[in-house]
């Protein structure tokens, strides 16, 4: 767990990484200079919602339909939930069943 200063330093540039993909963007930059490991977490956390949301709008969109696309996206949207209350509260609360996942596939990210 991370220590107070840490989490407060980092605290604005992990919630403005659930600003979808512009919010994602600027906490990058913002964090590439001095690198905030609690910041870093929710950037990979984000990156990965990003991305399915992504993958779920023109691929499984594409394939699969309105109702199962809405059903991914009602899902997206509560995780993204989940992750945007943790950055608020100052935790590193990963996403369920794909936070682990995310953490490991960006690992060299932040």
């Amino acid at each position: 767990m991370e220590n107070n200063a840490t989490v407060q330093e980092g605290k604005t540039t992990a919630i403005i990484s659930y600003l979808w993909i512009i919010g994602l963007i600027i906490a990058f930059i913002m964090n590439n200079d001095k690198k905030n490991t609690f910041a870093s977490f929710h950037i990979r956390q984000m990156i990965g919602l990003s991305i399915l949301s992504l993958l779920n709008t023109f691929v499984i969109g594409r394939f699969a339909g309105y109702y199962v696309t809405s059903i991914i996206g009602i899902a997206l949207f509560v995780l993204w939930i989940i992750g945007l209350i943790g950055a608020v509260q100052g935790e590193e609360k990963k996403v369920p069943l794909l936070g682990d996942m995310f953490q490991d596939w960006f690992k060299s990210i932040g």
